[in-house]
């Protein structure tokens, strides 16, 4: 790990009123600082203060403002979709995809078209054949990071809801449903991932979306990422509920049942974290974790019985991924109860 010297700089009065710090000249070198450059100040949360030259603040201005893709060079299945997925996240509001040849390509335009309606706020502005430019419009100031968080637990829970009870009926439609949903969730973490990347970068875009602690940026991130690895496990156990109706008639009711009980707890445990977090229970957290371990034996057991039919070992790892994820929700839910005064831990009296 890169350490970094802390050194003591004694304040020095000029004249009347002003005071000044000299800069260290290693960091003065490495930025390119000269004589009658301008410094970028900005005051953190926890009273510091962050310098930032001027030119290098301007740039990333610059690149937070508009970009140009080349999709010439993006030659590969997917590539460009992912390109401007990344860029939307880092913030970007403006993107110009072109092409040096007289028209982008087809099958480039598709990409372009189709991402553009799963990106909230980003819109194609402008067409022509060898460019397209897209625009985000998202709103910052009218945005809650908390309701986003709450939107997207909700989307996820009725995903696996909906996954669940396709497994135990065999319902294909419900299943169908259930892979559906994983574009609104992609597109709620999406968002949530761009409004959090922006946070850490001004504390004034913090703010804006009920921001004011700085462990609530990563905490959001870790969470946020958590339910995504849900959606994905349950997208991934629905698409297995439609290749076992073939398995039908082998898979006797007592299983079945068993499966539902297993996927239940674990939906519990990742709701009953993501409730946690706003009522910052140490007990609750507690007992989530332990309803992680009961989850855990009653895995093992399953996959020592289950029959030899395709698919349902999968399953049971994707039911237990999910109840993973929430147990680390209520291991944030925790850590974060315990950053707030409360009766389990109390300062030592000298």
């Amino acid at each position: 790990m890169e350490e970094f010297s802390v050194e003591r700089r004694k304040v020095q009065q000029v004249g009347y009123s002003t005071l000044n710090v000299s800069l260290p000249s290693n960091w003065v070198k490495t930025v390119g600082l000269k004589r009658g450059d301008f410094l970028l100040l900005t005051e953190e949360h926890d009273g510091s203060l962050k310098l930032m030259p001027s030119a290098l603040a301007e740039t990333r201005l610059a690149m937070g403002r508009e970009l140009t893709i080349n999709s010439d060079l993006c030659d590969e299945p997917g590539m460009l979709e992912r390109v401007i997925i990344g860029n939307y996240i880092l913030g970007r509001e403006l993107l110009q995809v072109s092409s040096s040849s007289e028209r982008i390509r087809s099958e480039h335009v598709e990409e372009v078209r189709g991402i553009a309606k799963k990106l909230i706020g980003m819109g194609i502005v402008e067409e022509s054949p060898n460019q397209i430019i897209l625009q985000c419009s998202t709103d910052p100031s009218k945005l809650q990071i908390d309701t986003l968080m709450r939107q997207l637990s909700v989307i996820v829970s009725t995903m696996y809801g909906e996954t669940m009870q396709a497994l135990v009926d065999f319902e294909s439609d419900l299943a169908n449903d259930a892979i559906r949903r994983e574009d609104e969730v992609n597109m709620m973490y999406w968002l949530i991932t761009r409004l959090l990347l922006s946070a850490q970068l001004s504390r004034d875009n913090a703010e804006k979306i009920g921001l004011r602690e700085p462990l609530q940026i990563p905490d959001n991130r870790m969470i946020s990422k958590y339910l995504e690895t849900i959606a994905d496990c349950a997208q991934n156990i629905a698409q297995r509920v439609l290749a076992l109706k073939e398995y039908r008639k082998e898979i006797d009711t007592g299983m079945l049942n068993r499966l539902s009980l297993l996927g239940g707890l674990a939906q519990s445990i990742f709701l009953k974290a993501m409730d946690c977090i706003s009522t910052g229970d140490i007990r609750v957290a507690n007992g989530i974790l332990e309803m992680r371990r009961t989850l855990d034996l009653e895995e093992e057991k399953l996959m020592r019985q289950l029959p030899d039919i395709p698919h349902l070992g999968a399953i049971v790892l994707g039911i237990t991924r999910i109840a993973e994820s929430g147990a680390g929700i209520a291991v944030i839910a925790l850590d974060r109860a315990l950053e707030r005064s409360n009766d389990f831990c109390v300062p030592v009296k000298h």
